[in-house]
């Protein structure tokens, strides 16, 4: 008896197992299919029936394989190439259904995985993946867009999510939502980086860059905290909040910060910022200070445009780099026009290069011989004008310093020495031994900054026939006495046997103790001291030293600016071995030099 209830214990225990399969199998979230080798349909359940109904051709789920035909017939491929005796066959097979199979909320995409069981049969599990790809669908796309809204240098946001930012700020204002709080916007733009590039290196300049963001988050994190944001905003560029730190572009960044209450403030914020800026930063064994021009937007509670805002930012950023750098500039909205004009132009002056509507002039340098007599051939100095189609004779103060300003200067500045170098050989082909015997040409900060200027000069001189002792290239005090780069080049233009000089003596950085550290040949005494040197004692001691200390180093000096006989007779009585200004002759063109050489041969 006893025998007898344990069997039918067991037997209960049995059903109870198979209908809690059952029960499994029918309420299971997945369809699952069960089948013989060949596809034929031994077991589904009501999950697997509503899937695969829609995919049935006459309604019939008899066959897995015949149903899956149309949408996914590589798993009877994969099933027939399968060779073990159980495992795997596909996992989470996507399959796209496409349009128009059963009603709108109809899967849209199945995914179906494959086992086989044993020697006889397969089982598939089969679900709905629709939200699945929608979900990975929309991670995906958040993931492009932090990536299109984050530099992929300095890991900050990038322009687009500070104008994004800054956009949600003005747009709060027009809501009436922000109260009396305002927000200011800085554009800083790192002075003298393509310099700095030059001298440590690209790879360094761009851990450079990185150190500056990180300077700019340290020097913020107690605002940015203060106003709910994080202190690192590397963390999430999308977020809102009290402020951003971004790099919008190759060497600026912008700053953006709510929450203040007066204009006093965003000033203080910009002082500080350039304070934290002036400390060098260590780079590769380098101590590198990267000092920075700062232009200052502050709110005006009216709203606008964020583009806009960013442009005038930017606009007053240049007023500070023109101001000279490291300083900050707050907009103003007259800004805009100074800009319009000088964007104006900046695009005329790229018309000119390409149409030549720039020309080359010849101011003479004269010797002044010590018994009183004028040499008339000693030289000339090649200045750059500009004959705009519609209006005429455009002063080099009008555009010199915007081309600067743009890139343009070394375009410019390759184009006169090149021109000067072809006129001066045909002038000796013309005048023979009573040609100047030298062309003074004068050089810009772009043009010394490049590598491989002094191989673009060598090989402006073989293509002329200009003989390099008969160049002198000119390079403003202020610029050779600075920096250290740019004194590295002019050494080698010395060693290709050109002639250099120091021009606007007086006027920069350097002094009389310092002049024999400069590789240059001749010092042109500045017009500012010329122009006093008959009427005030002090200018021509000043002359006379200058004279002095020249000739003790075996440099030549010119007197700039004569337009006296006055003025002549004070340099020459201070020993100036040449002279230059209107006393002797304005600028002229290529073939009135000419005939002022021919004329003064013929006096």
């Amino acid at each position: 008896m006893k025998t007898l209830h344990s069997e039918a214990a067991m037997q209960v225990e049995q059903i109870d197992a198979y209908e809690a399969l059952v029960q499994f199998l029918y309420r299971a979230p997945i369809g699952l299919v069960q089948t013989s080798l060949d596809g034929a349909v031994e077991m589904l359940n009501p999950m697997a029936s509503n899937l695969l109904m829609p995919l049935a051709r006459d309604g019939g789920l008899d066959n897995l394989f015949t149903v899956l035909e149309d949408v996914a017939p590589q798993v009877r491929t994969l099933a027939d190439a399968f060779t073990e005796p159980t495992g795997v066959v596909c996992d989470a097979l996507r399959v796209p259904l496409g349009a128009g199979r059963g009603a709108p909320a109809s899967p849209q995409v199945l995914s179906i995985s494959l086992m086989k069981l044993d020697a006889e049969r397969w089982m598939a599990a089969i679900s709905d993946a629709t939200l699945d790809i929608q979900r990975e669908q929309d991670n995906l796309r958040r993931r492009l867009r932090s990536a299109a809204r984050t530099d992929t240098l300095t890991r900050l946001p990038n322009r687009s999510a500070a104008v994004e930012q800054l956009q949600i700020l003005l747009d709060r204002r027009v809501a009436h939502q922000a109260g009396d709080a305002r927000f200011t916007l800085l554009v800083l733009n790192c002075d003298r980086f393509r310099q700095i590039n030059d001298t440590i290196g690209q790879s360094a300049g761009d851990r450079l860059l990185v150190a500056v963001g990180d300077s700019l988050l340290a020097a913020l994190a107690d605002r940015m905290r203060a106003g709910g944001l994080p202190a690192n905003s590397r963390v999430d560029p999308a977020a809102g909040g009290a402020g951003l730190v971004a790099r919008i572009g190759g060497d600026e960044f912008a700053v953006l910060l709510d929450g203040l209450q007066h204009p006093d403030e965003a000033e203080r914020l910009a002082l500080r910022l350039l304070d934290t800026l002036a400390r060098p930063h260590h780079i590769d064994g380098h101590e590198v200070a990267c000092r920075a021009s700062i232009g200052v937007f502050w709110d005006d509670g009216q709203g606008g445009d964020a583009d806009a805002a960013m442009r005038d930012a930017s606009i007053a950023m240049v007023e500070a780099k023109r101001a000279g750098g490291a300083r900050h500039v707050v907009f103003e909205p007259a800004m805009r026009e100074r800009a319009a004009h000088r964007a104006d132009i900046e695009a005329q002056l790229r018309t000119a290069l390409l149409e030549e509507q720039l020309f080359v002039v010849y101011q003479p340098v004269v010797g002044l011989v010590p018994d009183g007599g004028i040499d008339h051939a000693a030289g000339v100095e090649a200045l750059v004008r500009w004959q705009h189609p519609t209006r005429g004779l455009v002063p080099p103060f009008d555009f010199i310093g915007i081309a600067e300003e743009c890139g343009l200067i070394d375009q410019i500045g390759d184009f006169v020495l090149e021109r000067s170098c072809r006129d001066f050989m045909r002038w000796r082909a013309e005048l023979g031994d009573g040609a100047p015997r030298l062309i003074a040409v004068n050089l810009s900060r772009a043009q010394l900054a490049q590598p491989d200027w002094a191989a673009k000069v060598a090989d402006i001189l073989t293509r002329t026939g200009m003989p390099a002792r008969s160049l002198q290239l000119e390079v403003t005090e202020s610029l050779a006495a600075q920096d250290e780069q740019i004194q590295v080049r002019l050494h080698e233009l010395k060693a290709l046997g050109i002639k250099l000089a120091l021009d606007d003596f007086g006027t920069g950085y350097s002094s009389l103790s310092s002049l024999h550290l400069l590789p240059v040949d001749t010092v042109k005494i500045d017009r500012s001291f010329v122009c006093k040197a008959d009427t005030s004692h002090h200018h021509r001691v000043l002359i006379e030293a200058t004279v002095k200390v020249a000739q003790s180093l075996g440099m030549n000096t010119v007197a700039e600016g004569i337009e006296t006989p006055a003025q002549l007779d004070a340099v020459r009585a201070q020993s100036c071995a040449k002279g230059q200004g209107y006393l002797f002759s304005r600028p002229l063109v290529s073939s009135a030099l000419v005939d002022w050489v021919r004329t003064q041969q013929a006096v």
